[in-house]
């Protein structure tokens, strides 16, 4: 049997950052969320689609992560925003996937309107 490994890998990464993020919090906490933010699946999309895509499609897909980071940062605004509030975990998160959501909607609409 062989192993899968572009399967197998990121997982193994995730797991092994989840563990980082622990061991670092106690540590500090900017550490911590280095470790979480780290682009980790970035790469590996970008190793993946290379390799089987023309220079443009390759910009194409480079401009739509880059474009795609937009709703995230709405997702770490409000889950910021909800933790000043005295939010607790549950409704932060929420609140942050509905404003990603929302964010990437109008991302989505403005990117067809505009034809890229």
């Amino acid at each position: 049997m062989e192993i899968a490994w572009g399967r197998v890998l990121p997982v193994i990464v995730s797991i092994a950052i989840i563990i980082t993020i622990a061991v670092l919090r106690e540590y500090s906490k900017t550490l911590a969320a280095i470790a979480a933010t780290m682009p980790i699946n970035l790469p590996l999309g970008m190793w993946l689609v290379y390799g089987s895509s023309t220079q443009e499609e390759m910009e194409q897909f480079v401009r739509s992560l880059f474009l795609n980071m937009l709703p995230t940062m709405i997702f770490v605004a409000i889950a910021w925003w909800g933790t000043r509030a005295g939010w607790k975990l549950v409704p932060m998160i929420a609140a942050g996937y509905a404003g990603w959501a929302i964010g990437l909607g109008v991302l989505m609409l403005i990117r067809s309107r505009m034809g890229f």
